[in-house]
């Protein structure tokens, strides 16, 4: 089964700081039906004024990801993290039995966009950890075959992989024009996809679908997902994540 979400379906937020756009309950927006995707609990699409943000907040017990799409993202936390991240890098956050802090704009002049994703952790209470890295264009290029974030049991990170205290595992790839991709999906995982810029062809045993920037994709016993691109200019980039 698929279940495409338009960007249009999305929830919007827009505040004088900050424009939101929840794929899921969140703050403001409140759908039961629409609370969670398994594990995945939150996906926001956040664009941060010059010189606005997030002040220290504290957080326990959740796993979250952060990738900056563009301009400059300013993090700080009570482990002693003070760093700029541009865009392209990824974040990640192990709250645990707590953990607070600010994630703020430091431009004088431009917006910063970054999207950030909230799972429940596989178990309660483990010890509070951050790590992030920047990621290359030639190491996703047109490839599905090493995580960039690999919270899976019994499979270690390895070749720069981020971890995190949860079953999951996410892919950020870049896909050419015309180039396809094959995500075998287990029968009894999920897998969420949503799309960053450029235009993507999903095929499953459900049809064909075609996604636009900001469309995502709900999905659970399906088959091998064949993935092309099609933007007619550019490349597209979306983020795919297995989910239990």
């Amino acid at each position: 089964m698929i279940k495409v979400v338009t960007s249009a379906e999305r929830h919007t937020s827009e505040k004088e700081w900050i424009h939101s756009e929840f794929s899921f309950s969140f703050a403001d927006y409140d759908d039961p039906s629409n609370a969670h995707f398994g594990c995945l609990l939150a996906h926001n699409d956040n664009q941060l004024n010059p010189k606005q943000g997030f002040k220290k907040h504290p957080h326990h017990d959740l796993e979250i990801i952060s990738y900056v799409l563009s301009g400059t993202l300013e993090h700080n936390d009570d482990l002693g993290n003070v760093t700029r991240l541009p865009a392209g890098t990824v974040q990640v956050m192990s709250a645990g039995t707590g953990i607070s802090h600010s994630e703020t704009n430091p431009s004088e002049a431009e917006r910063v966009r970054f999207m950030q994703m909230w799972f429940l952790p596989s178990k309660p209470g483990v010890q509070p950890s951050w790590t992030a890295r920047q990621l290359s264009r030639e190491e996703r290029l047109n490839k599905l075959d090493q995580p960039v974030v690999n919270g899976r049991v019994g499979e270690p990170g390895e070749g720069g992989q981020l971890q995190i205290q949860a079953d999951v595992s996410l892919y950020i790839p870049i896909l050419e024009t015309g180039k396809a991709i094959i995500f075998d999906q287990k029968e009894e995982r999920r897998t969420y996809l949503f799309l960053i810029s450029g235009n993507i062809e999903i095929v499953c045993n459900d049809g064909t679908f075609q996604l636009e920037p900001g469309d995502a994709a709900r999905i659970r016993n399906s088959c091998d997902l064949q993935i092309k691109g099609t933007s007619s200019e550019g490349d597209a980039e979306f983020v795919l994540v297995d989910i239990p």
